[in-house]
């Protein structure tokens, strides 16, 4: 049986109550019987909020990150349990942005991986090179740096993740990955999880560079691209919606 798409938005640090509340609402009224998977992550104070608001409808709940820590002295740290709580699906893991500013290191992004899957939580683990890396021709060995790491610490749970690769000179800029370009690395991600379990196809793979309304047909339709982690277009709920239903 073939696997469903996953299309997942990524809001970052943006939302109010207000806009928030008439988003999902909005989501909601036109996700119908889609043919994919849909989630939205969120910003912690809202997951309480959105976890309401999905109430009834086909709509996961994601969050932007979690803990390696189970419990403890950690203050701001959210753990997995946590999340669970409030029924989180998924957790990002790893995005460039926490990588970046944050320091976070492929170690630690495969701890919370491990974390996550703990406590029955999809982590969502981005992966994804530099413009400078692509340009010095190091796009594959950084992704599959990135990902041995999260598949040497989780072993035979490998399968039950989900990986998102997110090209940095893509996200946010409006730049993003032709289909050649984007199919290319999912191809090389798929063969490293073929490598590590039998299962591999089982495994979600993600476009996340700046995938919008106008791309998403063209990229979805690769072979190796199972769905999209949606930035700036999943705060909108008319391009949103379009881009659920180019993932059939």
């Amino acid at each position: 049986m073939t696997k469903k798409k996953l299309i997942a938005g990524n809001w970052k640090m943006n939302g109010s109550l207000a806009a928030n509340d008439a988003l999902v609402r909005a989501i909601a009224k036109g996700l119908g019987d889609a043919a994919c998977q849909v989630a939205v992550c969120v910003p912690a104070p809202y997951l309480a909020q959105v976890q309401m608001l999905r109430a009834g409808c086909a709509l996961e709940l994601g969050a932007q990150d979690v803990s390696q820590h189970a419990e403890g002295a950690y203050t701001g740290e959210v753990s997995a349990a946590m999340l669970r709580e409030f029924g989180v699906r998924f957790a990002i893991v790893g995005h460039s942005e926490r990588r970046q500013y944050h320091g976070e290191s492929d170690a630690l992004v495969a701890d919370k991986a491990k974390a996550a899957l703990a406590c029955g939580i999809t982590p969502i683990v981005c992966v994804g090179e530099t413009l400078a890396e692509r340009e010095a021709g190091r796009t594959e060995e950084v992704v599959k740096r990135q990902l041995a790491a999260v598949i040497h610490a989780n072993g035979h749970c490998i399968s039950e993740i989900v990986v998102a690769y997110e090209p940095v000179w893509a996200i946010g800029t409006g730049r993003t990955a032709t289909p050649d370009q984007a199919q290319q690395v999912h191809a090389v991600l798929r063969a490293q999880l073929k490598a590590a379990t039998p299962h591999a196809d089982r495994v979600h793979i993600l476009y996340g560079g700046s995938m919008n309304a106008a791309n998403a047909a063209s990229l979805l339709a690769c072979a190796d691209i199972d769905g999209g982690l949606v930035g700036g277009a999943s705060l909108k709920a008319a391009d949103f919606l379009q881009i659920i239903a180019a993932a059939r």
